[in-house]
């Protein structure tokens, strides 16, 4: 259901998470170690050396500056689009029609062909409400996507014709997840002879803070 593309997140992840390691074990060798510090400095002297003379040689006749800041400044740019293009890939597969047929005029002997149209609200409260007031839960969330379901490692691997519904749960500490499955289970059912519909099903159990810190309370 949920097209975020994992991967390419995990592995921007480990980039980020490895460049802020090395740049905090830097800095405390910078700290610890003064010959350490001294390399560094002699480092960063010729570093500097370096890009000054590259500058230098990069300065047309009669301007001020290196015509290498206007390369910078586009390649600074081609990377806020490319971050806004990857923050809007996040997510993506949300939906707000759950179901939409077409209602044929000669079916019916009208003049004018209709369409009907569920809305995502309707089977997400419907939901909700089924499972409101449960004392072995301590969350509930329900979302509708488009109908791409989940395979091996969270790819999907299916496509159908109606949307699909991931219900979210986190029950609380001691709670039966069997049992919560099967009664989540058999309110859909409930909901899919109501509303005449049938979609794809994701029940997720979750377990958080919420969960570790809520009393504890015998389900009956």
């Amino acid at each position: 259901m949920n097209q975020t593309p994992r991967g390419l997140n995990r592995t921007l992840l480990i980039v980020i998470g490895t460049l802020f390691t090395l740049a905090g074990l830097h800095g405390l060798l910078l700290l610890s170690f003064p010959a350490y510090a001294d390399g560094w400095h002699r480092v960063a002297g010729d570093v500097h050396r370096a890009v000054e003379s590259v500058l230098t040689a990069t300065t047309l006749p009669g301007q001020r500056d290196s015509w290498l800041w206007i390369v910078i400044a586009l390649v600074m740019i081609a990377i806020v689009l490319l971050m806004a293009g990857w923050i809007a890939v996040q997510g993506r597969g949300r939906t707000g029609i759950f179901a939409r047929g077409q209602d044929p005029a000669e079916a019916h002997d009208v003049g004018t062909p209709g369409t009907v149209s569920i809305s995502a609200a309707a089977p997400e409260q419907v939901m909700k409400a089924a499972l409101a007031g449960r004392s072995d839960l301590v969350s509930v969330s329900v979302t509708t996507w488009e109908p791409v379901a989940f395979g091996r490692n969270d790819e999907p691997t299916w496509r159908g014709d109606g949307a699909g519904l991931q219900i979210k749960v986190q029950p609380r500490l001691g709670a039966g997840p069997r049992r919560i499955a099967e009664d989540i289970a058999e309110s859909v059912r409930r909901m899919d002879a109501a509303l005449g519909q049938q979609g794809p099903v994701v029940i997720h159990l979750a377990s958080g803070a919420r969960t570790r810190m809520s009393r504890a309370e015998r389900v009956r």
